[in-house]
Protein backbone atom coordinates (compact mmCIF):
# COMPACT_ATOMS: atom_id res chain seq x y z
CA UNK A 1 0.00 0.00 0.00
CA UNK A 2 2.81 2.41 0.90
CA UNK A 3 4.48 1.81 -2.45
CA UNK A 4 1.19 2.42 -4.24
CA UNK A 5 0.62 5.75 -2.41
CA UNK A 6 4.16 6.88 -3.11
CA UNK A 7 3.65 6.08 -6.76
CA UNK A 8 0.42 8.11 -6.91
CA UNK A 9 2.01 11.04 -5.09
CA UNK A 10 5.05 11.03 -7.33
CA UNK A 11 2.80 11.02 -10.40
CA UNK A 12 0.82 13.96 -9.05
CA UNK A 13 4.00 15.85 -8.21
CA UNK A 14 5.42 15.24 -11.67
CA UNK A 15 2.20 16.51 -13.26
CA UNK A 16 2.26 19.67 -11.13
CA UNK A 17 5.92 20.34 -11.97
CA UNK A 18 5.35 19.84 -15.68
CA UNK A 19 2.30 22.09 -15.57
CA UNK A 20 4.23 24.81 -13.74
CA UNK A 21 7.09 24.65 -16.23
CA UNK A 22 4.68 24.89 -19.15
CA UNK A 23 3.02 27.94 -17.56
CA UNK A 24 6.38 29.63 -16.96
CA UNK A 25 7.19 29.19 -20.65
CA UNK A 26 3.79 30.46 -21.81
CA UNK A 27 3.03 33.84 -23.30
CA UNK A 28 0.44 34.43 -20.56
CA UNK A 29 3.16 34.25 -17.90
CA UNK A 30 5.35 36.67 -19.84
CA UNK A 31 2.52 39.23 -20.02
CA UNK A 32 1.73 38.74 -16.32
CA UNK A 33 5.40 39.22 -15.36
CA UNK A 34 5.68 42.35 -17.53
CA UNK A 35 2.64 43.88 -15.85
CA UNK A 36 3.96 43.01 -12.38
CA UNK A 37 7.41 44.51 -12.92
CA UNK A 38 6.09 47.64 -14.62
CA UNK A 39 4.18 48.61 -11.46
CA UNK A 40 7.51 49.65 -9.93
CA UNK A 41 8.52 51.96 -12.80
CA UNK A 42 7.76 55.71 -13.13
CA UNK A 43 5.64 54.99 -16.21
CA UNK A 44 2.54 54.36 -14.13
CA UNK A 45 1.83 51.15 -16.05
CA UNK A 46 -0.19 48.77 -13.90
CA UNK A 47 -1.27 46.04 -16.29
CA UNK A 48 -0.79 44.78 -19.83
CA UNK A 49 -3.66 43.09 -21.63
CA UNK A 50 -2.62 40.71 -24.37
CA UNK A 51 -5.59 41.83 -26.46
CA UNK A 52 -7.61 45.03 -26.33
CA UNK A 53 -10.90 43.13 -26.57
CA UNK A 54 -10.30 41.63 -23.11
CA UNK A 55 -10.46 45.06 -21.41
CA UNK A 56 -14.22 45.68 -21.57
CA UNK A 57 -15.11 44.31 -18.15
CA UNK A 58 -12.44 46.46 -16.47
CA UNK A 59 -13.36 49.52 -18.53
CA UNK A 60 -16.95 49.20 -17.34
CA UNK A 61 -15.70 49.09 -13.73
CA UNK A 62 -13.53 52.21 -14.16
CA UNK A 63 -16.27 54.16 -15.94
CA UNK A 64 -18.48 53.65 -12.90
CA UNK A 65 -15.90 55.55 -10.79
CA UNK A 66 -15.14 58.34 -13.28
CA UNK A 67 -15.86 62.06 -13.05
CA UNK A 68 -15.09 62.55 -16.75
CA UNK A 69 -14.38 60.31 -19.72
CA UNK A 70 -12.38 60.79 -22.92
CA UNK A 71 -12.36 58.27 -25.76
CA UNK A 72 -10.49 58.30 -29.06
CA UNK A 73 -11.44 55.26 -31.11
CA UNK A 74 -10.49 53.94 -34.52
CA UNK A 75 -13.97 52.69 -35.37
CA UNK A 76 -16.20 52.98 -32.32
CA UNK A 77 -17.77 49.52 -32.24
CA UNK A 78 -16.88 49.02 -28.57
CA UNK A 79 -18.74 52.22 -27.68
CA UNK A 80 -22.05 50.63 -28.62
CA UNK A 81 -21.55 47.54 -26.46
CA UNK A 82 -22.18 46.68 -22.84
CA UNK A 83 -19.14 48.35 -21.24
CA UNK A 84 -20.27 51.85 -22.26
CA UNK A 85 -24.03 51.33 -22.06
CA UNK A 86 -24.36 52.81 -18.52
CA UNK A 87 -22.93 56.10 -19.84
CA UNK A 88 -25.54 56.39 -22.57
CA UNK A 89 -28.40 55.40 -20.24
CA UNK A 90 -27.40 58.09 -17.75
CA UNK A 91 -26.77 55.57 -14.97
CA UNK A 92 -23.39 57.08 -14.02
CA UNK A 93 -22.51 60.37 -12.36
CA UNK A 94 -20.12 61.52 -15.07
CA UNK A 95 -19.91 65.27 -15.64
CA UNK A 96 -18.31 65.20 -19.10
CA UNK A 97 -17.87 62.67 -21.91
CA UNK A 98 -15.81 63.51 -25.00
CA UNK A 99 -15.78 61.09 -27.93
CA UNK A 100 -13.48 61.27 -30.94
CA UNK A 101 -14.15 59.12 -34.03
CA UNK A 102 -12.54 59.23 -37.48
CA UNK A 103 -14.15 61.45 -40.10
CA UNK A 104 -16.03 59.03 -42.40
CA UNK A 105 -16.48 61.74 -45.05
CA UNK A 106 -12.77 62.39 -45.56
CA UNK A 107 -12.64 60.85 -49.02
CA UNK A 108 -10.13 58.59 -50.78
CA UNK A 109 -7.05 60.32 -49.37
CA UNK A 110 -8.17 60.34 -45.74
CA UNK A 111 -6.40 58.44 -43.00
CA UNK A 112 -9.54 56.35 -42.54
CA UNK A 113 -9.26 55.10 -46.11
CA UNK A 114 -5.58 54.32 -45.59
CA UNK A 115 -6.44 52.30 -42.51
CA UNK A 116 -9.08 50.43 -44.49
CA UNK A 117 -6.46 49.57 -47.10
CA UNK A 118 -4.19 48.13 -44.40
CA UNK A 119 -7.01 46.05 -42.90
CA UNK A 120 -7.94 44.72 -46.32
CA UNK A 121 -4.57 42.97 -46.39
CA UNK A 122 -5.64 40.71 -43.52
CA UNK A 123 -9.44 40.82 -43.80
CA UNK A 124 -10.96 40.60 -47.29
CA UNK A 125 -14.33 41.67 -45.89
CA UNK A 126 -13.13 45.27 -45.90
CA UNK A 127 -14.27 46.25 -49.36
CA UNK A 128 -13.94 49.90 -50.27
CA UNK A 129 -16.10 52.07 -48.03
CA UNK A 130 -16.94 49.40 -45.44
CA UNK A 131 -14.87 50.91 -42.64
CA UNK A 132 -16.21 54.40 -43.32
CA UNK A 133 -19.78 53.09 -43.18
CA UNK A 134 -19.12 51.37 -39.84
CA UNK A 135 -17.72 54.62 -38.43
CA UNK A 136 -20.68 56.52 -39.88
CA UNK A 137 -23.19 54.24 -38.14
CA UNK A 138 -21.41 54.53 -34.78
CA UNK A 139 -21.12 58.31 -35.14
CA UNK A 140 -24.86 58.58 -35.79
CA UNK A 141 -25.61 56.43 -32.76
CA UNK A 142 -23.42 58.47 -30.43
CA UNK A 143 -24.57 61.80 -31.87
CA UNK A 144 -28.16 60.81 -31.11
CA UNK A 145 -27.15 59.96 -27.54
CA UNK A 146 -25.41 63.35 -27.24
CA UNK A 147 -28.61 65.09 -28.37
CA UNK A 148 -30.58 63.45 -25.59
CA UNK A 149 -28.06 63.70 -22.75
CA UNK A 150 -26.12 66.74 -21.59
CA UNK A 151 -22.37 66.65 -21.08
CA UNK A 152 -21.67 64.33 -24.06
CA UNK A 153 -19.75 65.65 -27.08
CA UNK A 154 -18.95 63.77 -30.28
CA UNK A 155 -16.39 65.07 -32.77
CA UNK A 156 -14.54 63.79 -35.84
CA UNK A 157 -10.81 63.74 -36.58
CA UNK A 158 -8.62 62.94 -39.57
CA UNK A 159 -5.35 61.62 -38.17
CA UNK A 160 -3.27 58.45 -38.61
CA UNK A 161 -4.90 55.40 -37.04
CA UNK A 162 -2.11 54.63 -34.62
CA UNK A 163 -3.79 54.35 -31.22
CA UNK A 164 -6.94 54.09 -29.13
CA UNK A 165 -7.41 55.96 -25.86
CA UNK A 166 -10.02 55.38 -23.16
CA UNK A 167 -9.28 57.72 -20.26
CA UNK A 168 -10.92 58.91 -17.07
CA UNK A 169 -9.73 61.21 -14.31
CA UNK A 170 -8.07 58.17 -12.70
CA UNK A 171 -6.96 55.69 -15.38
CA UNK A 172 -6.16 55.31 -19.06
CA UNK A 173 -6.30 52.37 -21.47
CA UNK A 174 -3.85 52.92 -24.32
CA UNK A 175 -3.62 50.71 -27.39
CA UNK A 176 -1.12 51.19 -30.21
CA UNK A 177 -2.48 49.68 -33.43
CA UNK A 178 -0.25 47.43 -35.56
CA UNK A 179 -0.51 48.31 -39.23
CA UNK A 180 -1.87 44.99 -40.49
CA UNK A 181 -4.02 43.89 -37.57
CA UNK A 182 -7.39 44.65 -36.06
CA UNK A 183 -7.08 46.90 -33.03
CA UNK A 184 -9.07 44.48 -30.90
CA UNK A 185 -6.19 41.99 -31.19
CA UNK A 186 -3.46 44.47 -30.21
CA UNK A 187 -1.96 44.63 -26.69
CA UNK A 188 -3.46 47.28 -24.42
CA UNK A 189 -1.63 49.19 -21.68
CA UNK A 190 -3.44 50.08 -18.46
CA UNK A 191 -2.02 53.12 -16.65
CA UNK A 192 -3.10 54.96 -13.54
CA UNK A 193 -2.67 58.62 -12.64
CA UNK A 194 -0.21 60.05 -11.93
CA UNK A 195 2.29 58.61 -14.36
CA UNK A 196 4.04 59.16 -17.66
CA UNK A 197 1.84 56.81 -19.67
CA UNK A 198 -1.35 58.30 -18.24
CA UNK A 199 -0.15 61.80 -19.13
CA UNK A 200 0.81 60.65 -22.63
CA UNK A 201 -2.66 59.15 -23.19
CA UNK A 202 -4.28 62.47 -22.26
CA UNK A 203 -1.89 64.42 -24.50
CA UNK A 204 -2.71 62.15 -27.44
CA UNK A 205 -6.41 62.70 -26.89
CA UNK A 206 -6.20 66.45 -26.26
CA UNK A 207 -4.02 67.01 -29.32
CA UNK A 208 -6.54 65.21 -31.53
CA UNK A 209 -9.45 67.04 -29.88
CA UNK A 210 -7.92 70.45 -30.58
CA UNK A 211 -7.97 69.74 -34.31
CA UNK A 212 -11.33 67.98 -34.46
CA UNK A 213 -14.70 69.18 -35.77
CA UNK A 214 -18.40 68.33 -35.38
CA UNK A 215 -19.40 65.25 -37.41
CA UNK A 216 -20.49 65.89 -40.99
CA UNK A 217 -23.61 63.75 -41.00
Amino acid sequence: MTGFLLGVLSSILATVVLGALAWLRSARFHWWLLGLLSQYSPLGLRRVYRKQRSTEKDIKRDLAKARWVKVLAGRGNALTRDAFAPLWRGDLSVASVRILLPDPEGGPNSWLQRREGDLRQIDRGFAEGVLAEQVRVNTRYLSRVAEERSGIEVRSFDLPHLWRVVATDQVAYLTFYPRFSHGRNAPCLYARAPGLLYDMALRLFDSAWSGSAPPRL
